[in-house]
């Protein structure tokens, strides 16, 4: 571990570095587009869409309303919005990657089966030595009793080390407790698939 934490307990840099993250997500799946055989089937699709049909698409949808490609305007439509999903999937946070994890669970359950569990893991960061050692700035780790407000402030000055906590405790769990990855049965019996997501 750094004595110097700078980057960590930056109040605007973890926002910089994920937005720079989103920017290079875009541009690396645009480019992987513009890559493929039917870049030029994409382009003349663009070129050649009707605005009034596509803002009527938009307008029924954002009513509620379940639409169906009828014409081949309204699938040109479509289709130019599934080629904007191929590149929004990349982006992290961004809705077409949650619905690509979605259709990833559903897949799932179709090949494995329902799941039996559902787990909510939440680690107490503040009442565990490791975080207070990730967030604070001494180099050797001593497993000292702070105060809680002392390691509520500690931890709140520095979310970094929250998270990597955090991903240390899942990684963990994933290894330990469910058995993935090891060389022992999980505590649950032998652990034919999983999925974790981090809520939002």
């Amino acid at each position: 571990m750094y004595y110097d934490k700078r980057f960590q307990t930056d109040l605007y840099f973890p926002f910089v570095a994920f937005s720079h993250e989103q920017i290079k997500a875009c541009s690396t799946g645009s480019y992987l587009m513009t890559e493929k055989a039917k870049f030029n089937q994409m382009s003349d699709r663009l070129l050649n869409l009707n605005p009034t049909v596509l803002n009527t698409l938009a307008e029924r949808l954002s009513a509620g309303e379940n639409v169906h490609a009828v014409t081949e305007e309204e699938k040109d439509c479509y289709q130019v919005i599934k080629d904007l999903d191929h590149i929004g999937s990349h982006v992290q946070g961004s809705t077409t990657s949650k619905k690509y994890m979605r259709n990833e669970i559903w897949s799932l359950i179709a090949a494995k089966g329902p799941p039996c569990w559902f787990i909510t893991v939440s680690p107490a960061d503040v009442k565990h030595p490791i975080c207070i050692y990730y967030a604070d700035t001494k180099e050797k780790f001593e497993p000292k009793i702070l105060e809680y407000g002392d390691r509520f402030r500690l931890i709140s000055r520095n979310p970094v080390a929250a998270a990597r906590f955090f991903h240390l405790m899942v990684t963990l769990f994933i290894q330990h407790v469910l058995g993935v990855g090891t060389d022992h049965l999980g505590i649950y019996g032998q652990t034919a698939a999983y999925y974790g997501t981090v809520e939002q």
